[in-house]
């Protein structure tokens, strides 16, 4: 189980990271493939340290990373499955700082529906507090793992965004060259449309501007698309385009969303920008943020620069926005 990196100019503590991941995401993948067989992978296991339920695959993956990274460059290691930053050796002078969400998306494992890992490196600081609360501009490596018909690793390390996929003969990860700039028309967007009754008003206006399509102030006619797994919403955005959203609302404890910054938003935002796209909180550039702790939330909207422009000039005069559709922000037609 290997990950063809040939041509990259990755330090070896680096690829060596890499590889240990890949080879976590095969197994994963295979395990997967068997739920049912072996037991009940969406069987509930109690609640993570973010207030979300935990099931068998969360675990599993959480366990099963970490304890490949042992023995790594990696210093730090967080997760959304743990309470707190882990140590797992000695800083040196190129140690690293993992953080991940092991398992993307756990509520469709019951439903065969694609899952995934997204994941973040940095260069390792003196602590973990220091290495991981820190700008999300600080990340060396940012990427997830698509497990579903293909199992797809897309990552990038500030070059570009790599795509690699699954042999499921071999078990390697074969590469498949740097993708192509993340498509600038945009014909999809990505929202819990359930959740509308509880949006501010520049969320609302916006996305009734794209419901009321050709008859609406945008002219034409759009498409929602909502996977409810952030990794796989994110590989389609880079190679479809579009747009996705997870704002704030006003619901207890849904006032920033509920994606984390650190290892969710900031290696998501890492890679849409490296695609040409721009990712925000609606406003603020998601990665000029610094996160206050390990697990803090943030709205998180990303995809086509021009949709991202659009949606922030929605929050400055939602009215005056969604009545005017302004041609700045309308970006191609096809």
């Amino acid at each position: 189980m290997a990950l063809e990196l040939d041509g990259l100019s990755l330090t070896p503590e680096l690829a060596d990271v890499m590889q240990r991941l890949a080879k976590v995401a095969a197994q994963l993948q295979h395990r997967i493939a068997r739920n049912g067989i072996d037991g009940d992978l969406s069987a509930s296991r109690g609640v993570n340290a973010g207030g979300d339920g935990q099931k068998a695959l969360d675990v599993i993956a959480d366990e099963a990373y970490a304890a490949e990274l042992r023995g790594s460059a990696v210093a730090f290691f967080a997760s959304e499955e743990e309470d707190d930053f882990a140590t797992f050796g000695p800083v040196g002078p190129n140690s690293l700082a993992l953080a991940m969400d092991p398992l993307d998306g756990s509520s469709n494992i019951d439903v065969n529906a694609s899952i995934g890992t997204i994941f973040a490196i940095f260069p390792a600081a003196e602590t973990a507090e220091k290495s991981f609360l820190r700008k999300g501009s600080d990340i060396l490596a940012g990427g997830v793992v698509v497990f579903g018909p293909q199992c797809t690793m897309i990552v990038t390390f500030g070059d570009g965004v790599y795509q690699f996929t699954l042999d499921p003969d071999s078990r390697d990860f074969k590469a498949l060259g740097k993708m192509k700039p993340l498509p600038e028309a945009m014909k999809e967007f990505a929202v819990n449309a359930s959740n509308a009754r509880h949006w501010d008003e520049a969320i609302a206006a916006y996305i009734a501007d794209l419901q009321a399509g050709e008859t609406g102030p945008r002219g034409r006619n759009f498409n929602m698309r909502w996977v409810a797994a952030l990794a796989a919403d994110a590989e389609r955005i880079l190679k479809r385009g579009g747009v996705f959203l997870y704002p704030g609302d006003r619901r207890k404890g849904y006032e920033k969303g509920r994606l984390r910054y650190l290892y969710e938003c900031a290696p998501i935002a890492f890679m849409i920008e490296q695609s040409g796209g721009a990712a925000t909180d609606g406003v603020t550039r998601i990665l000029d943020l610094t996160p206050e702790a390990l697990h803090v939330h943030t709205p998180f909207v990303f995809g086509a620069a021009h949709e991202v422009a659009r949606i922030a000039a929605y929050h400055k005069d939602a009215k005056a926005a969604g009545a005017a559709a302004d041609d700045a922000f309308k970006g191609p037609k096809a």
